[in-house]
């Protein structure tokens, strides 16, 4: 089999792209740098220096029941909510309610009558309830339990959920210093899409218009609407110059026929290629190039199936890196079934699961879309193949 002399393994495919991210963020270039958010704005966004508690959290201790806060032996004289405590004395307390000075324990409502006694008002165990209910600090949250002032809660590279917020705000934060989904814009070439009704013969529908937004979002970009070219030269080149993302994306032109426009348009702007292409199946003419002044752009087969596993090869590690995340992850699951070597290149296949493992879905052509739509995920398929019950990598789905 005849290979690209400069064509990149899969692998280095993938650390090429996030080690472009990672150094066009560190180098500041076309405003990929960290900026204070206001909490309410910061989910989906990803933190750029790590959440430390400013105080203990929580910062005073609570009762973790409706009851009441007690101090020596039965029976309690009750007092005014709040009031610190001497022996023998209570006083109601709700639960996240403070803890006074001298609080042993809580009681808790359920365990407790009031009675009237010399015309005081008196708290006694309820008939049943044993003698060493509470043992000292019974339904007492300390201060301090979940965190200690200065504990770091949520570490620097975490894409910020509404759990993460929450924490940020019991812990002191207003905003965040966070790093803002990369501005990406989306050109989409073929003179045979059509967006609408049904094609005719030499026709294609197009399936980027409605998904990649959705997708780079989910990966982590900040999609623009898409723009529709022509398989041209000049246009091409024109909307590469012309755009104002940090991270463009192109669906087709990526190979070398007549009406394959990228690579020279590429070329015309005065673009580094880092990655030509890539020694996969499908996706093989992706690539990704950095233009002067440090925008970059990734090119992406016309085929929607190889498009899609060019995407999760280049676009998902290039997007964690310009936010400041480790490169993703790639999780295993043992194969169903053998997966035949394939010499020099990787093999993204689109999986099932059945009592064995994963085995390939059907209707995986590149061109085909309908086995990745009931796949569990993407297997990656190392040159040698892989034997039934071998651990292979898989890539999870943004979606």
């Amino acid at each position: 089999m005849s290979l690209e002399p400069d064509s990149f393994a899969w692998t280095d495919a993938r650390e090429t792209a996030w080690s472009a991210g990672r150094e066009a963020l560190a180098a500041g270039t076309a405003g990929w740098t960290a900026s204070s958010a206001p909490l309410e704005q910061c989910l989906g966004l990803v933190l750029a220096e790590p959440i430390t508690a400013q105080l203990p959290v929580p910062h005073y201790a609570s009762s973790a029941m409706d009851g009441w806060v007690l101090a020596g032996t039965e029976p309690w004289q009750l007092k005014p909510p709040g009031s610190a405590l001497a022996a023998s004395e209570a006083a109601p307390v709700v639960t996240g309610g403070l803890i006074p000075e001298g609080t042993v324990a809580v009681l808790r409502s359920e365990y407790g009558v009031v009675e009237q006694a010399d015309g005081q008002q008196q708290l006694r165990r309820a008939p049943g309830v044993p003698a060493e209910e509470p043992p000292a600090g019974r339904h007492i949250r300390p201060a301090g339990e979940e965190a200690a002032a200065g504990d770091t809660v949520v570490p620097a590279g975490t894409r910020l959920t509404p759990a993460h917020v929450a924490v940020a705000a019991v812990c002191g934060y207003d905003s965040l210093p966070v790093y803002r989904a990369p501005a990406v814009g989306l050109l989409l070439t073929g003179d045979e899409v059509v967006t609408g009704g049904l094609p005719a013969p030499g026709q294609v529908r197009d399936t980027f218009g409605p998904t990649l937004p959705a997708i780079v979002a989910a990966l982590g970009g900040q999609p623009s609407p898409p723009h529709r070219l022509p398989d041209d030269f000049e246009a091409t080149r024109e909307a590469i110059e012309g755009s104002k993302a940090s991270v463009i994306v192109t669906t087709g032109g990526t190979g070398h026929s007549r009406a394959d426009h990228l690579r020279s348009a590429l070329q015309a702007a005065g673009a580094r290629i880092l990655v030509p292409s890539i020694r996969m199946r499908p996706g093989h003419p992706a690539l990704l190039a950095q233009l002067p002044g440090g925008r970059l752009v990734i090119g992406l087969p016309g085929n929607p199936l190889a498009a899609m596993m060019a995407l999760l090869t280049l676009g998902a590690p290039l997007l964690a890196g310009l936010t400041g995340r480790a490169m993703p992850e790639l999780g295993g699951v043992a194969a169903g079934s053998r997966f035949a070597p394939l010499e020099g290149r990787h093999r993204l296949v689109p999986y099932a699961l059945d009592g064995h493992g994963a085995v390939p879905a059907e209707h995986v052509g590149s061109a085909m879309m309908r086995g990745l739509a009931a796949a569990s995920g993407v297997v990656v398929i190392p040159p040698q193949g892989a034997r039934p019950g071998e651990l292979v990598a898989t890539l999870p789905l943004p979606w």
